[in-house]
């Protein structure tokens, strides 16, 4: 491990870290609810390590779902990753034997970071991306290990706790809002949602409205070159 990028990284991976202990605890918290202990928390954090799958196992161990039932809905609620992979090609080339664990780590949140992060002068960019899915990986076993010790030493009330994860990708949706100019996959994003919902409803509007996303930003990927906009902007303010 590069301690220089994991160091760069560390400040960048903060918010996260105040996310995943949260909703990582909160996903223990239910675990250890329905008898499992915090052993089955750190393993399931570290092998699956998916936080809206994971809160979905919850129930699906509950229920005893068969392994069918299982994948299924592993699948569907986790679809949306095969977008994230598409946009980080790039990103992930020449990674070595690392781009199987960044594959495998590209979460919500560790996306939205390497999507828009800058990495810093000095280093390297491939150890800083590293960096960063390492920390938030971390974050998320510590989060779901205190959850469920802390479930088994204290009563606690689950009902709702589940909204934190939501909660967290809304926070980190407005950062990147903030942080870029053009807002037109948010709005693509948003629009084609509530259309989706609209039309087949709530329980089949996902495929429908990735397929449709994943169209448009393909088509519309020149136009939404951040990183090419972003040279041109920096190198008019070193003119200037």
């Amino acid at each position: 491990m590069n301690r220089n990028a994991l160091s760069a990284a560390f400040p960048v991976t903060v918010p996260v870290l105040m996310g995943y202990l949260a909703i990582g605890m909160a996903f223990g918290f239910m675990l250890q609810a329905i008898g499992y202990n915090f052993i089955w928390a750190f393993f399931m954090s570290l092998t699956i390590y998916a936080g809206s799958g994971q809160y979905l196992g919850v129930q699906l161990l509950n229920t005893h779902a068969t392994l069918g039932t299982v994948a299924l809905m592993t699948l569907l609620i986790n679809f949306r990753h095969l977008v994230y992979g598409l946009s980080m090609l790039e990103k992930f080339r020449g990674m070595g034997p690392r781009k199987f664990y960044m594959i495998f780590s590209l979460t919500d949140e560790t996306y939205a970071l390497l999507s828009s992060v800058q990495v810093p002068a000095g280093v390297e960019p491939r150890n800083f991306y590293f960096s960063i899915a390492l920390l938030d990986h971390s974050y998320w076993i510590l989060g779901s290990v205190i959850g469920a010790v802390a479930g088994a030493l204290l009563p606690i009330d689950t009902t709702g706790i589940d909204f934190a994860m939501t909660a967290l990708f809304v926070v980190i949706a407005v950062d990147q809002w903030k942080a870029y100019k053009k807002h037109l996959p948010a709005l693509l994003g948003a629009v084609v949602t509530l259309i989706s919902l609209t039309l087949v409803g709530a329980d089949n509007m996902l495929l429908p409205a990735l397929a449709v996303i994943v169209g448009a930003l393909l088509l519309l990927r020149d136009r939404l070159d951040e990183p090419q906009e972003t040279q041109k902007s920096e190198k008019e303010e070193s003119v200037c």
